[in-house]
Protein backbone atom coordinates (compact mmCIF):
# COMPACT_ATOMS: atom_id res chain seq x y z
CA UNK A 1 0.00 0.00 0.00
CA UNK A 2 1.13 3.05 -1.13
CA UNK A 3 0.91 5.33 2.12
CA UNK A 4 2.97 8.49 1.66
CA UNK A 5 0.28 8.86 -1.28
CA UNK A 6 -2.62 8.48 0.39
CA UNK A 7 -1.76 11.27 3.20
CA UNK A 8 -4.54 13.55 3.13
CA UNK A 9 -6.95 11.38 1.15
CA UNK A 10 -10.63 10.66 1.87
CA UNK A 11 -11.24 6.75 0.69
CA UNK A 12 -13.96 5.32 -0.51
CA UNK A 13 -13.76 1.50 -0.24
CA UNK A 14 -16.03 -1.12 -2.15
CA UNK A 15 -17.20 -2.90 0.59
CA UNK A 16 -19.58 -5.90 -1.37
CA UNK A 17 -19.21 -7.93 1.76
CA UNK A 18 -16.53 -10.67 0.76
CA UNK A 19 -13.19 -10.71 3.34
CA UNK A 20 -11.08 -9.42 0.93
CA UNK A 21 -12.93 -5.99 0.79
CA UNK A 22 -13.68 -6.39 4.26
CA UNK A 23 -9.85 -6.59 5.19
CA UNK A 24 -9.14 -4.16 2.87
CA UNK A 25 -11.21 -1.65 4.91
CA UNK A 26 -9.61 -2.71 8.22
CA UNK A 27 -6.29 -2.33 6.93
CA UNK A 28 -7.24 1.53 5.72
CA UNK A 29 -8.99 1.88 8.99
CA UNK A 30 -5.97 0.57 10.91
CA UNK A 31 -3.86 2.64 9.06
CA UNK A 32 -5.39 6.19 10.29
CA UNK A 33 -6.69 6.68 6.83
CA UNK A 34 -9.80 8.90 6.42
CA UNK A 35 -12.00 5.99 5.35
CA UNK A 36 -15.92 5.14 4.50
CA UNK A 37 -17.98 2.39 2.60
CA UNK A 38 -19.72 2.12 -0.29
CA UNK A 39 -22.14 -1.07 -1.52
CA UNK A 40 -23.12 -0.89 -5.19
CA UNK A 41 -25.94 -3.16 -6.32
CA UNK A 42 -25.72 -3.65 -9.67
CA UNK A 43 -28.18 -5.83 -10.29
CA UNK A 44 -31.89 -6.55 -10.11
CA UNK A 45 -33.09 -9.34 -12.15
CA UNK A 46 -32.63 -13.11 -11.73
CA UNK A 47 -33.58 -14.38 -15.07
CA UNK A 48 -31.35 -17.36 -15.54
CA UNK A 49 -29.31 -16.99 -12.23
CA UNK A 50 -28.43 -20.00 -9.87
CA UNK A 51 -28.89 -18.61 -6.36
CA UNK A 52 -31.96 -17.46 -4.18
CA UNK A 53 -32.99 -13.78 -5.12
CA UNK A 54 -32.18 -12.39 -2.02
CA UNK A 55 -28.06 -12.89 -2.34
CA UNK A 56 -27.77 -9.29 -2.78
CA UNK A 57 -29.13 -8.58 0.12
CA UNK A 58 -27.46 -11.18 2.26
CA UNK A 59 -24.27 -9.23 1.12
CA UNK A 60 -25.46 -5.93 1.76
CA UNK A 61 -26.06 -7.20 5.39
CA UNK A 62 -22.97 -8.38 5.80
CA UNK A 63 -21.06 -4.69 4.72
CA UNK A 64 -22.75 -2.98 6.88
CA UNK A 65 -22.22 -4.90 9.61
CA UNK A 66 -18.13 -5.18 8.53
CA UNK A 67 -18.52 -1.25 8.69
CA UNK A 68 -19.92 -1.17 12.12
CA UNK A 69 -17.47 -3.32 13.48
CA UNK A 70 -14.44 -1.49 11.88
CA UNK A 71 -16.03 1.72 12.83
CA UNK A 72 -16.54 3.66 9.57
CA UNK A 73 -19.45 5.43 7.96
CA UNK A 74 -21.27 3.00 5.41
CA UNK A 75 -23.11 4.07 2.29
CA UNK A 76 -25.43 2.38 -0.17
CA UNK A 77 -25.57 3.25 -4.05
CA UNK A 78 -27.64 1.64 -6.94
CA UNK A 79 -25.55 1.14 -10.04
CA UNK A 80 -28.26 -0.70 -11.60
CA UNK A 81 -29.04 1.13 -14.99
CA UNK A 82 -24.92 1.60 -15.41
CA UNK A 83 -24.17 -1.65 -14.90
CA UNK A 84 -27.01 -2.80 -17.08
CA UNK A 85 -26.03 -0.39 -20.53
CA UNK A 86 -22.60 -0.81 -20.02
CA UNK A 87 -21.58 -4.39 -18.93
CA UNK A 88 -24.96 -6.46 -19.62
CA UNK A 89 -25.54 -4.95 -22.75
CA UNK A 90 -21.81 -5.30 -24.03
CA UNK A 91 -22.81 -9.50 -23.21
CA UNK A 92 -25.73 -9.81 -25.32
CA UNK A 93 -23.47 -8.05 -28.06
CA UNK A 94 -20.57 -9.79 -27.66
CA UNK A 95 -22.11 -13.20 -28.05
CA UNK A 96 -24.54 -12.41 -30.28
CA UNK A 97 -21.72 -11.92 -32.67
CA UNK A 98 -20.01 -14.67 -31.73
CA UNK A 99 -17.22 -13.36 -29.39
CA UNK A 100 -17.14 -14.63 -26.07
CA UNK A 101 -16.92 -11.66 -23.41
CA UNK A 102 -15.57 -10.68 -19.98
CA UNK A 103 -18.00 -8.77 -17.98
CA UNK A 104 -15.45 -8.68 -14.84
CA UNK A 105 -12.91 -6.72 -16.92
CA UNK A 106 -15.76 -4.29 -18.22
CA UNK A 107 -17.14 -4.04 -14.62
CA UNK A 108 -13.95 -2.86 -13.40
CA UNK A 109 -12.98 -0.06 -16.28
CA UNK A 110 -16.50 0.76 -16.59
CA UNK A 111 -18.14 0.20 -13.03
CA UNK A 112 -15.96 0.01 -10.34
CA UNK A 113 -13.12 2.40 -11.74
CA UNK A 114 -15.53 4.71 -13.17
CA UNK A 115 -19.93 4.67 -12.25
CA UNK A 116 -18.73 3.69 -9.21
CA UNK A 117 -15.67 6.35 -8.70
CA UNK A 118 -17.75 8.93 -9.89
CA UNK A 119 -20.09 8.18 -7.06
CA UNK A 120 -17.92 8.02 -4.09
CA UNK A 121 -16.38 11.34 -5.63
CA UNK A 122 -19.99 12.88 -4.62
CA UNK A 123 -19.64 12.09 -1.60
CA UNK A 124 -16.08 13.61 -1.10
CA UNK A 125 -13.96 10.85 -1.75
CA UNK A 126 -10.58 11.32 -3.45
CA UNK A 127 -9.53 7.61 -4.43
CA UNK A 128 -11.14 4.11 -4.32
CA UNK A 129 -10.13 0.82 -2.70
CA UNK A 130 -11.13 -2.80 -3.53
CA UNK A 131 -10.01 -6.36 -2.72
CA UNK A 132 -8.17 -7.04 -5.62
CA UNK A 133 -4.79 -9.21 -5.30
CA UNK A 134 -2.59 -7.08 -7.12
CA UNK A 135 -0.40 -4.16 -6.76
CA UNK A 136 0.28 -0.56 -8.10
CA UNK A 137 3.00 1.61 -8.06
CA UNK A 138 4.40 4.52 -9.63
CA UNK A 139 7.47 6.73 -10.80
CA UNK A 140 8.13 9.94 -12.35
CA UNK A 141 8.95 10.30 -16.05
CA UNK A 142 11.58 12.58 -17.54
CA UNK A 143 8.99 14.93 -18.26
CA UNK A 144 7.52 14.92 -14.74
CA UNK A 145 4.69 13.29 -15.14
CA UNK A 146 3.63 10.50 -12.86
CA UNK A 147 3.47 7.46 -14.46
CA UNK A 148 1.58 4.22 -12.92
CA UNK A 149 1.97 0.70 -13.14
CA UNK A 150 0.08 -2.37 -12.03
CA UNK A 151 2.10 -5.44 -10.81
CA UNK A 152 0.98 -8.85 -10.25
CA UNK A 153 -0.57 -9.74 -6.67
CA UNK A 154 1.92 -11.04 -3.95
CA UNK A 155 -0.42 -14.36 -3.86
CA UNK A 156 -0.02 -16.33 -7.39
CA UNK A 157 -3.03 -18.47 -6.78
CA UNK A 158 -4.97 -15.13 -6.59
CA UNK A 159 -3.48 -13.02 -8.79
CA UNK A 160 -6.23 -10.52 -10.27
CA UNK A 161 -4.49 -7.97 -12.22
CA UNK A 162 -5.61 -9.77 -15.09
CA UNK A 163 -8.97 -8.43 -14.38
CA UNK A 164 -7.52 -4.48 -14.04
CA UNK A 165 -6.59 -4.76 -17.60
CA UNK A 166 -8.34 -2.06 -19.35
CA UNK A 167 -7.54 0.47 -16.54
CA UNK A 168 -5.87 3.87 -17.54
CA UNK A 169 -3.43 6.33 -16.13
CA UNK A 170 -6.26 8.75 -14.86
CA UNK A 171 -8.30 5.46 -13.23
CA UNK A 172 -4.79 3.91 -11.13
CA UNK A 173 -3.81 7.27 -10.11
CA UNK A 174 -7.63 6.92 -7.98
CA UNK A 175 -6.98 3.41 -7.38
CA UNK A 176 -5.96 1.69 -4.16
CA UNK A 177 -5.22 -2.18 -3.59
CA UNK A 178 -4.20 -2.60 -0.06
CA UNK A 179 -4.64 -6.34 0.09
CA UNK A 180 -1.95 -6.89 -2.87
CA UNK A 181 1.08 -7.50 -0.65
CA UNK A 182 -0.75 -10.15 1.10
CA UNK A 183 -1.88 -14.05 0.54
CA UNK A 184 -5.31 -15.75 0.95
CA UNK A 185 -4.73 -17.46 3.76
CA UNK A 186 -3.37 -14.48 5.76
CA UNK A 187 -6.22 -11.96 4.63
CA UNK A 188 -9.08 -14.73 6.56
CA UNK A 189 -6.46 -14.94 9.22
CA UNK A 190 -6.43 -11.60 9.86
CA UNK A 191 -10.77 -11.17 8.85
CA UNK A 192 -11.16 -14.18 11.83
CA UNK A 193 -8.82 -12.09 14.46
CA UNK A 194 -10.71 -8.45 14.07
CA UNK A 195 -13.98 -10.45 14.30
CA UNK A 196 -15.38 -9.72 11.12
CA UNK A 197 -18.68 -11.23 10.00
CA UNK A 198 -17.00 -12.24 6.63
CA UNK A 199 -13.96 -14.05 7.92
CA UNK A 200 -15.50 -17.76 6.99
CA UNK A 201 -17.58 -16.23 3.97
CA UNK A 202 -16.93 -18.11 0.78
CA UNK A 203 -15.39 -16.22 -2.74
CA UNK A 204 -18.52 -15.34 -4.89
CA UNK A 205 -18.93 -17.17 -8.51
CA UNK A 206 -20.03 -16.26 -11.64
CA UNK A 207 -20.26 -13.28 -13.60
CA UNK A 208 -19.23 -9.99 -11.85
CA UNK A 209 -22.39 -8.83 -9.38
CA UNK A 210 -24.96 -11.54 -11.54
CA UNK A 211 -23.50 -14.62 -9.93
CA UNK A 212 -23.47 -17.95 -11.35
CA UNK A 213 -25.73 -18.32 -14.24
CA UNK A 214 -27.51 -20.81 -16.79
CA UNK A 215 -25.55 -19.02 -19.82
CA UNK A 216 -28.34 -20.09 -22.24
CA UNK A 217 -31.25 -19.34 -20.29
CA UNK A 218 -29.69 -15.94 -19.04
CA UNK A 219 -29.10 -15.30 -23.04
CA UNK A 220 -32.16 -16.03 -23.89
CA UNK A 221 -33.52 -12.85 -22.20
CA UNK A 222 -32.13 -10.96 -25.71
CA UNK A 223 -30.71 -13.90 -28.11
CA UNK A 224 -33.30 -16.02 -29.10
CA UNK A 225 -32.85 -20.14 -29.25
CA UNK A 226 -32.45 -21.71 -33.02
CA UNK A 227 -31.96 -25.13 -33.26
CA UNK A 228 -28.75 -25.60 -35.58
CA UNK A 229 -26.16 -29.06 -36.30
CA UNK A 230 -23.12 -30.25 -34.18
CA UNK A 231 -20.56 -31.49 -36.89
CA UNK A 232 -17.78 -32.83 -35.61
CA UNK A 233 -14.18 -32.34 -36.86
CA UNK A 234 -11.97 -35.50 -36.98
CA UNK A 235 -8.44 -34.32 -35.72
CA UNK A 236 -6.66 -35.52 -39.28
CA UNK A 237 -8.52 -33.21 -40.99
CA UNK A 238 -5.85 -30.75 -39.85
CA UNK A 239 -2.99 -32.22 -41.46
CA UNK A 240 -4.23 -31.16 -44.84
CA UNK A 241 -4.43 -27.26 -43.63
CA UNK A 242 -0.92 -25.71 -45.19
CA UNK A 243 -2.60 -22.51 -46.14
CA UNK A 244 -3.56 -22.04 -42.04
CA UNK A 245 -0.20 -22.77 -40.62
CA UNK A 246 -1.35 -21.61 -37.16
CA UNK A 247 -2.72 -25.02 -36.02
CA UNK A 248 -1.28 -27.57 -34.84
CA UNK A 249 -1.20 -30.78 -37.00
CA UNK A 250 -2.18 -34.12 -35.42
CA UNK A 251 1.48 -35.29 -35.10
CA UNK A 252 2.74 -32.21 -34.02
CA UNK A 253 4.64 -29.58 -34.92
CA UNK A 254 5.58 -27.30 -31.76
CA UNK A 255 9.07 -26.10 -33.02
CA UNK A 256 7.69 -23.39 -35.19
CA UNK A 257 9.65 -20.34 -33.81
CA UNK A 258 8.23 -17.24 -32.40
CA UNK A 259 10.59 -14.45 -32.51
CA UNK A 260 12.00 -12.99 -35.84
CA UNK A 261 9.33 -13.59 -38.17
CA UNK A 262 8.04 -11.42 -41.27
CA UNK A 263 5.07 -9.47 -40.95
CA UNK A 264 3.23 -12.02 -43.75
CA UNK A 265 4.60 -14.96 -41.58
CA UNK A 266 2.64 -13.78 -38.14
CA UNK A 267 -0.05 -12.89 -39.83
CA UNK A 268 -1.00 -16.75 -41.51
CA UNK A 269 -0.08 -17.73 -38.34
CA UNK A 270 -2.76 -16.14 -36.51
CA UNK A 271 -5.47 -16.68 -38.93
CA UNK A 272 -8.34 -19.03 -38.03
CA UNK A 273 -9.75 -21.80 -39.75
CA UNK A 274 -13.75 -21.28 -40.66
CA UNK A 275 -14.59 -24.90 -40.40
CA UNK A 276 -17.52 -26.02 -42.78
CA UNK A 277 -20.15 -28.85 -42.46
CA UNK A 278 -18.50 -30.45 -45.63
CA UNK A 279 -15.37 -30.83 -43.11
CA UNK A 280 -16.74 -33.24 -40.45
CA UNK A 281 -20.14 -35.14 -39.74
CA UNK A 282 -23.12 -33.88 -38.39
CA UNK A 283 -23.30 -35.70 -35.03
CA UNK A 284 -26.11 -33.53 -33.27
CA UNK A 285 -28.35 -30.90 -32.35
CA UNK A 286 -27.74 -27.96 -30.20
CA UNK A 287 -30.03 -24.87 -29.36
CA UNK A 288 -28.05 -21.66 -30.66
CA UNK A 289 -24.60 -21.09 -31.59
CA UNK A 290 -24.12 -17.97 -30.12
CA UNK A 291 -24.69 -20.14 -26.23
CA UNK A 292 -21.05 -21.74 -26.97
CA UNK A 293 -17.67 -20.65 -26.83
CA UNK A 294 -15.00 -22.01 -27.98
CA UNK A 295 -13.31 -24.87 -25.70
CA UNK A 296 -16.85 -25.48 -24.03
CA UNK A 297 -17.23 -29.02 -22.84
CA UNK A 298 -20.25 -29.10 -21.19
CA UNK A 299 -24.05 -28.59 -22.35
CA UNK A 300 -23.43 -30.36 -26.00
CA UNK A 301 -25.32 -33.78 -24.41
CA UNK A 302 -23.69 -35.55 -26.84
CA UNK A 303 -22.63 -39.01 -26.43
CA UNK A 304 -20.43 -42.61 -28.07
CA UNK A 305 -17.31 -40.80 -27.82
CA UNK A 306 -14.44 -42.10 -26.07
CA UNK A 307 -12.92 -38.77 -25.00
CA UNK A 308 -14.97 -35.60 -24.26
CA UNK A 309 -15.83 -33.42 -27.02
CA UNK A 310 -15.02 -29.77 -26.95
CA UNK A 311 -16.14 -26.74 -29.27
CA UNK A 312 -13.43 -25.68 -32.18
CA UNK A 313 -15.26 -23.03 -33.76
CA UNK A 314 -18.80 -21.22 -34.04
CA UNK A 315 -20.88 -19.86 -36.69
CA UNK A 316 -22.81 -17.43 -35.59
CA UNK A 317 -24.56 -16.47 -39.50
CA UNK A 318 -25.03 -20.26 -40.49
CA UNK A 319 -26.29 -21.46 -36.73
CA UNK A 320 -23.32 -24.03 -36.47
CA UNK A 321 -21.03 -25.34 -34.01
CA UNK A 322 -18.48 -27.58 -34.98
CA UNK A 323 -16.84 -29.98 -32.43
CA UNK A 324 -13.61 -32.26 -31.76
CA UNK A 325 -12.66 -35.05 -29.59
CA UNK A 326 -10.04 -34.83 -26.94
CA UNK A 327 -8.59 -32.30 -24.73
CA UNK A 328 -5.89 -31.74 -27.08
CA UNK A 329 -7.51 -31.81 -30.63
CA UNK A 330 -5.73 -30.10 -32.95
CA UNK A 331 -8.52 -27.33 -33.89
CA UNK A 332 -7.76 -26.34 -30.11
CA UNK A 333 -4.24 -26.00 -30.58
CA UNK A 334 -2.86 -22.39 -32.32
CA UNK A 335 0.26 -20.53 -32.66
CA UNK A 336 -0.85 -17.37 -32.56
CA UNK A 337 -3.64 -15.01 -32.05
CA UNK A 338 -4.66 -11.23 -33.09
CA UNK A 339 -6.30 -7.73 -32.51
CA UNK A 340 -7.70 -5.47 -33.82
CA UNK A 341 -5.12 -1.91 -33.34
CA UNK A 342 -8.82 -0.02 -31.99
CA UNK A 343 -9.11 -2.92 -29.81
CA UNK A 344 -5.98 -2.72 -27.88
CA UNK A 345 -5.26 -0.97 -24.74
CA UNK A 346 -1.84 0.47 -22.75
CA UNK A 347 -1.83 0.67 -19.38
CA UNK A 348 1.98 1.99 -19.65
CA UNK A 349 0.97 4.16 -22.87
CA UNK A 350 4.72 5.49 -22.79
CA UNK A 351 5.27 1.54 -23.93
CA UNK A 352 2.98 1.76 -26.68
CA UNK A 353 4.47 -0.11 -30.19
CA UNK A 354 3.68 1.20 -33.20
CA UNK A 355 4.02 -0.22 -36.68
CA UNK A 356 7.34 -2.32 -37.73
CA UNK A 357 7.74 -2.46 -33.73
CA UNK A 358 8.11 -6.35 -31.21
CA UNK A 359 7.92 -6.94 -27.61
CA UNK A 360 9.37 -10.26 -26.10
CA UNK A 361 6.85 -10.65 -23.05
CA UNK A 362 4.67 -12.84 -21.17
CA UNK A 363 0.75 -13.20 -22.08
CA UNK A 364 -2.09 -14.53 -20.32
CA UNK A 365 -5.58 -15.35 -22.87
CA UNK A 366 -7.71 -16.39 -20.03
CA UNK A 367 -7.48 -15.79 -15.53
CA UNK A 368 -5.26 -18.11 -13.79
CA UNK A 369 -3.75 -19.21 -16.72
CA UNK A 370 0.21 -19.78 -16.48
CA UNK A 371 2.12 -17.09 -18.06
CA UNK A 372 3.37 -17.47 -22.06
CA UNK A 373 6.69 -16.43 -23.81
CA UNK A 374 5.56 -14.59 -26.37
CA UNK A 375 6.27 -12.13 -28.91
CA UNK A 376 3.91 -8.92 -30.12
CA UNK A 377 4.26 -8.09 -33.51
CA UNK A 378 2.65 -4.69 -34.67
CA UNK A 379 1.50 -4.14 -37.53
CA UNK A 380 -0.56 -1.69 -39.95
CA UNK A 381 -4.49 -2.04 -38.32
CA UNK A 382 -3.07 -4.91 -36.14
CA UNK A 383 -1.63 -6.45 -33.34
CA UNK A 384 -0.08 -9.95 -33.55
CA UNK A 385 0.64 -12.27 -30.86
CA UNK A 386 2.87 -15.04 -31.54
CA UNK A 387 3.57 -18.06 -28.63
CA UNK A 388 6.28 -20.38 -28.19
CA UNK A 389 4.21 -23.33 -27.47
CA UNK A 390 0.93 -24.06 -28.96
CA UNK A 391 -2.13 -21.85 -26.59
CA UNK A 392 -5.31 -24.24 -26.25
CA UNK A 393 -9.10 -22.62 -26.73
CA UNK A 394 -8.48 -19.26 -28.36
CA UNK A 395 -11.00 -17.54 -28.03
CA UNK A 396 -12.50 -14.10 -29.79
CA UNK A 397 -14.05 -11.76 -27.30
CA UNK A 398 -11.80 -12.57 -24.42
CA UNK A 399 -8.65 -10.29 -23.50
CA UNK A 400 -5.07 -11.14 -24.23
CA UNK A 401 -3.04 -9.54 -21.01
CA UNK A 402 1.12 -9.06 -21.59
CA UNK A 403 3.35 -8.44 -18.80
CA UNK A 404 6.91 -7.50 -18.96
CA UNK A 405 8.46 -9.97 -16.72
CA UNK A 406 5.34 -11.68 -15.07
CA UNK A 407 4.94 -8.45 -12.80
CA UNK A 408 3.89 -5.89 -14.33
CA UNK A 409 1.15 -5.47 -16.68
CA UNK A 410 1.84 -3.46 -20.15
CA UNK A 411 -1.51 -3.67 -21.27
CA UNK A 412 -4.01 -5.92 -23.41
CA UNK A 413 -6.47 -6.56 -26.46
CA UNK A 414 -10.09 -7.63 -26.79
CA UNK A 415 -8.76 -11.44 -29.14
CA UNK A 416 -10.43 -10.95 -32.69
Amino acid sequence: MMTDSLEGRKIAVGLSGGVDSSVAALLLKNAGYDVFAMFMQNWHDITGTLHGECEWEEDLQVAQMVARKIGIPFHFVDLSDEYRHRVVDYMFSEYAHGRTPNPDVMCNSRIKFDAFLKAAQGLGADMVATGHYCRKDSFTAADGRTVYRILAGTDKNKDQSYFLCRLDQEQLSKAVFPIGDMTKPEVREMAGKAGLPSADKKDSQGICFVGKVDLPVFLQQKLASRRGKVVEIFPDFYDALDGYPGYRRSHGDDFLPYTGLAPEEVAALSEAYPCRPEDGKTIGEHIGAQYYTIGQRKGLNIGGHREPLFIIHTDIEDNVIYVGEGHSHPGLMRKALRIEAGEVHWIRPDLAMVPGDTMECLVRIRYRQPLQKACLYACDGWLYIVFEEYQRGITPGQFAVWYSDGQEMLGSGVIS
